[in-house]
């Protein structure tokens, strides 16, 4: 059974109340953004304080410092004008119970959806597959800390990001709702 009709429901009763949002500015008022993961047990607008119109975020699985959330950070900054950026990953990640190998493998079998036991992810998908997710570097993640310090240096690195950019780099707990700084990667997105 499709979630269409309620979304659309929920869409109806939100614009009834929509108030002044359509009139908020397109740079966002507090400067700042977000790069995080699309895990849903992450909202970004209560863990971070965050009203429509306040900070960009930018959401992919992990939470990955990939081609394309720079692309989006970069015109975060260029654009609209944000000063300090956020990675922030989160403890039981999705993306740290499976590899590249695996991934490949899994499509190569089926492109059914894959299902999480015991031992990880397994196919049980009838076929027919794909090899064309062997060439996909699927940025997983086999320690956690150290993805968000990973990330933190490739985007601070990346030639397209000015180095006056604070880049802060955490890891949210989805147990206590809590944001754990990351040292080690707020110091290598220090601002220079």
């Amino acid at each position: 059974m499709s979630v269409r009709p309620e979304v659309i429901a929920a869409n109806t009763a939100y614009a009834e109340n929509f108030g002044s949002k359509g009139s908020l500015a397109l740079p966002p008022a507090r400067r700042f953004a977000i790069l995080t993961c699309m895990d849903a047990r992450l909202d970004p607008a209560k863990y971070a304080g965050l009203a429509e119109g306040d900070a960009h975020v930018i959401r992919n699985a992990g939470g990955r410092a990939s081609d394309d959330a720079i692309r989006s950070l970069v015109i975060s900054y260029k654009l609209l004008g944000t000063a300090e950026w956020f990675v922030i990953h989160h403890t039981d990640c999705g993306m740290e119970f499976f590899t590249n190998d695996l991934m490949g493998d899994l499509l190569a079998s089926s492109l059914e959806t894959a299902q999480l036991g015991a031992n990880g992810f397994s196919d049980i998908g009838t076929g027919p597959g794909s090899t064309e997710g062997r060439y996909i570097n699927w940025l997983t993640i086999a320690d956690q800390a150290g993805a968000v310090v990973e990330d933190v240096a490739r985007i601070r690195n990346h030639s397209l990001v000015p180095s006056g950019i604070p880049i802060y780099g955490y890891v949210y707990d989805v147990r206590t709702g809590r944001l754990v700084e990351i040292p080690e990667a707020t110091k290598v997105g220090q601002a220079s």
